[in-house]
Formats: C-alpha cells, structure tokens, sequence
C-alpha cells in the first residue's frame, strides 16, 4: 500500500472516532411544528339566488307596412333605417282615380238629398190633402213609400261618399307606430295592391325591448319547490341582468314580464319573457344574450369560497375542515350554484366549521394543522 492512500484512511478513521464520541442531539429537536392553513369560518347570510338563461331580444311592436288600396307609387317620404312617428306619411299612392270616385260619390248624395226634398214636398201635400178626404188611402200610401225610398237613397248615397273618401285617404300611406322604419320594397312607378302579401316596409319600435329567455322546466319545478318548502322566498321584484354575445354586460336592468304557460313539446322548456329600457338602441332584435334572472333568496345561505371545493373522481364536491381536534378532515358536501366567487352548500357543512381556502397543499386529511384567519375572508358572507 502506497503511502498517501495510507494517510488518507488514517484521517478517514480519526473522523469517524470524533463523530461517534461527540454529544448526541435531544430526541424531538428535528419535530416539524404543525403547517398553518388559512381557514374561513361557516357562517349563514342572505343570498339572492339567480339564474343565467340564453335569449334573444324582439321588437317591443312591430308593425307590416301594406296597401290599403291599389294603384301607382308616386313617393316615397321617408328615410330608410329613420326614426318615424305615427301617422307620418310614408307613401303617396296615384290618388286621381279615387278622387274622381269621390266626386262621383258626392255627386250621387247631392241627387239624392235633392229626391228626398222633392218627396217629402209631396207627401207634405199629400198629407193635406188625405185630410179632406181628396185623395184616396193609396195615393197617401204610395206617398210614405216614396219619402221612405228617397230616404234610404240619401243614406246610401253618403256611406258610398264616405267610402270614396276613405279610399282617397288611403292613397297616403301612413306609420301605424312609431319607431325605425327598415328597407323599402318598392320605388316610385311600383303597382300595389291591397291586402297584397308583399310588405312595403317595416317598423319596430325598439325602446323598450323585449328578451325572451328559456328556462329548463326541471329548473323552474326546482325553484318553485323551494320556494313552495320555504327554502326560499320568492323575489319582490324580478329583476333581470343581460350579458351582451361579447361578454360585455348591459348597462340597463330589465324586469320580468310573465312566462309561458305551456312548455315547449320539442326542447323541455318554457319561455321567459322580460323587458329592458334600450333608449340608445344598443340591442337590436334578434341578438343573442344571456340573462340573469333572480330565482329567489335564499335567508340561511352557506357560502364558502370557490378555492375551498375540490371534486372528487366521481365528481361529488368535497372540501377540507379543521375540526376540534386541530385535524384536517375531508368532508364530502353537496352544492347547487355558484354566487360570484363563492359556493353555495346546500348540504355538509354545519355553522362554526372552520373551512380550509389557503394553504391546501400543506392539509393533507388526519394530519394536525394550526388554522388561522384567511387572508379572503375572516367569515362566510362577510
């Protein structure tokens, strides 16, 4: 053996002599103290719980544009995609025809009114003279008959006047609301007809406007049993929140209208149907939201934050608790929805437990932890 590799286990061996003689280390010294987690206390608070529903905006009215009458577009008067108000002229119909009807028409009830003078002059005389006994019971018959004719002559005559002058009104075609006025069908020189199926144009009016949403009928069956076993008690007043197709929320609040009575055969649904101010015209009908509709509130709610619920491989919802004894214990629970960042726990948790939020990776369930208050909260429903 060489003498340098002599001298290194010499040295070698005086280490370990050294080591194994030295002062032992207290028993327990190397003990972990126990991890802290951050914990929320179980608390009970009123919430109010709501629902997000698709939906689609409609028309608060909406009006067809047709011809009473037929004849020759001579104008159009409006502004397509403008505001319009009712009884604004939107059309000017060829009104030659229908007034040359009307002068007729006149011409016919001045003739008549002139049939009923002359009769009744006659029997004026006839009266007189049936008196005296000069003439016969049939000559004063025939004159009542004829007064009576010239009479319903008269009346005829002026409803055909009063037709005529309808028509003639006609020719101007009128908004039957107010509100925006879509695309024109026709141009001057069209021919129109009435009662045709063609629609001249359009008009909606958009403020307010409606939002019908559908609701699951296993939902609303749900909510209204809660409501009915005093779970919950049914909102003063129902207000709704709209999402727009961008995720943007919209600035004004809707109240709900009424629902359907019937449920759709097809989808399993029942229509909701509320109504939101739109005085900028932002919503259009036709778009596509998503509405927050408030089910009901809830007076003993049990919220805990969203970080405290993990789901197990069944997917049942669990969450870790400190209990008495400074252990942590895996308690499975059950929750319905989610209020903003938190849960509600409708099921498992007790009023006084100590929830763990912060910390999770150092809880493992049976071991002892010190809990202290969350940074999030010091509470539920703080």
């Amino acid at each position: 053996m060489s003498r340098s590799k002599y001298l290194t286990l010499l040295v070698a061996g005086s280490i370990g002599l050294l080591s194994a003689c030295g002062p032992k280390a207290p028993a327990g010294a190397g003990d972990a103290p126990p991890a802290e987690v951050g914990v929320v206390v179980v608390g009970e608070s009123s919430a109010t719980i709501t629902s997000e529903l698709p939906g689609r905006t409609s028309a608060y009215r909406k009006a067809e544009v047709r011809p009473q009458v037929s004849g020759i577009i001579q104008k159009r008067l409006f502004t397509e995609g403008a505001e319009v108000k009712a009884g604004t002229q939107l059309y000017q119909i060829d009104p030659a025809s229908y007034e040359a009807a009307l002068s007729s028409a006149e011409a016919d009830l001045s003739r008549a009114q002139a049939n009923f003078t002359t009769a009744k002059a006659r029997h004026n005389r006839v009266q007189s003279l049936g008196a005296s006994k000069v003439i016969s019971q049939q000559d004063l018959d025939d004159s009542v008959a004829a007064l009576a004719q010239a009479q319903s002559g008269v009346e005829i005559a002026k409803a055909s006047a009063e037709n005529a002058r309808i028509n003639l009104k006609y020719t101007k075609v009128l908004a039957p609301i107010s509100g925006v006025i879509g695309k024109s069908s026709v141009t001057e020189g069209a021919l129109v007809s009435a009662g045709q199926a063609q629609v001249l144009a359009t008009i909606q009016q958009l403020d307010p406007i409606y939002v019908d949403v559908s609701q699951s009928v296993d939902e609303m069956l749900k909510l209204r049993r809660q409501i009915k076993n005093g779970k919950l008690s049914a909102p003063g007043e129902a207000k709704v929140k709209l999402l727009l197709s961008d995720s943007s929320p919209y600035v004004q609040e809707g109240r709900l209208q009424f629902s359907e009575v019937g449920v759709s055969e097809t989808t399993g649904t029942v229509v909701l149907r509320a109504l939101f101010p739109n005085p900028d015209k932002l919503l259009l009908p036709g778009m596509f939201v998503r509405a927050e509709l408030q089910d009901g509130v809830h007076a003993k709610a049990i919220l805990i934050p969203q970080q405290g619920v993990t789901r197990d491989r069944s997917g049942g919802a669990t969450t870790l608790v400190v209990n008495k004894e400074s252990k942590v214990e895996l308690r499975p629970i059950k929750t319905s929805t989610t209020l903003g960042d938190k849960w509600l726990v409708e099921e498992g948790l007790a009023v006084g437990e100590q929830v763990i939020v912060e910390g999770l990776q150092k809880a493992k369930p049976g071991a002892t932890v010190k809990a202290v208050p969350a940074k999030i909260a010091t509470k539920t429903g703080e």
